[in-house]
């Protein structure tokens, strides 16, 4: 998303009172207050680069030419003031897929967060084009609330039951290796209670690639329900509340920004899937979220709207 000081607010209620100039040149001028701040425990990379970013104004996209501040969101760029030798760069524990929604304003969105600081496990594709997914069932998984939703901690029980049934489009084409091969294995796990257990961690461990849908919550019905999406193994994060500034009225709080659910369920995953301690391996992915949600915090405040 592209923001200013200078707009953030218009963009938020047009409406709302205009804020003094002097105002607007304390936000420019003095770092982001992370008082009250519930993003302030990151363990965050130097976000100096976005302070003078920020004083400096909106600058060109290295590609496009457009005029972005920060960066810029259709070519997935910093912009010139913002060198990308000073964005961290996080590796993931696996691919992550992000469909958007077509009418999605790029300006809006926060799923470029991640294509930025995870540039070599992140794609985003515009819907309708998105990748098939019919035959990998059994290492993908779709982020979404529903019925059928499961935890993340339940990933490698769902995941070992879609691996038993195989991921063949009928009963009779099941003629692939690797799954036979499977299949062999398995009944071999109730021979001992502790193997059991490291075969279920090692089943989360076969999830290759995480799905997120990049839209306003009244949008998603049309990618939900597309036929390429059906069957896979969708998980909710249930116990997560949202920064969001645009956060969507009538929605329980537990809806999340695009961002902060791929952070949250890697933070999941790492702890209930990998069975590692988490020291903030992931949290750079908050890198462009938490300085936003600082400034527009700020914004807020010096307008007289907390």
């Amino acid at each position: 998303m592209s923001l200013n000081s200078s707009t953030l607010l218009n963009e938020e209620n047009a409406q709302g009172p205009k804020r003094s100039s002097e105002c607007l040149e304390s936000l420019l001028q003095t770092p982001s207050s992370f008082q009250d701040n519930p993003l302030q425990r990151l363990q965050l990379a130097s976000q100096e680069v976005l302070e003078k970013a920020k004083k400096s104004g909106r600058s060109k996209c290295p590609r496009c030419n457009s005029s972005r501040m920060f960066y810029c969101y259709t070519c997935f760029v910093p912009v010139e003031t913002v060198p990308t030798t000073e964005i961290p760069t996080v590796k993931l524990p696996l691919k992550i897929d992000i469909i958007k929604h077509p009418n999605e304003t790029d300006g809006k969105s926060t799923a470029v967060h991640a294509k930025l600081l995870a540039p070599d496990d992140v794609t985003i594709y515009k819907y309708p084009c998105i990748p098939e997914y019919e035959k990998k069932r059994h290492e993908v998984a779709l982020v979404f609330p529903g019925p059928n939703s499961v935890s993340v901690k339940d990933i490698a029980f769902h995941l070992q039951k879609y691996t038993k049934k195989g991921v063949c489009a009928s009963d009779n084409d099941c003629s692939k290796e690797p799954l036979l091969k499977q299949a062999k294995i398995e009944p071999e796990e109730e021979k001992n209670p502790n193997e059991s257990i490291s075969s279920s961690r090692s089943e989360g461990t076969r999830l290759k690639k995480i799905i997120f849908i990049d839209s306003t919550w009244n949008q998603t019905n049309k990618i939900i329900t597309d036929e390429r999406l059906q069957g896979l193994l969708q998980i909710e994060l249930k116990t997560r509340k949202t920064c969001f500034w645009r956060h969507q009225k009538g929605k329980p709080d537990t809806y999340l920004s695009t961002i902060e659910a791929i952070y949250y369920f890697l933070v999941d995953y790492h702890q209930e899937i990998l069975k590692e301690s988490y020291k903030g391996q992931y949290d750079n992915l908050l890198f462009f979220f938490s300085f936003m949600y600082s400034l527009i915090k700020d914004a807020k405040c010096c307008a007289g709207k907390e």
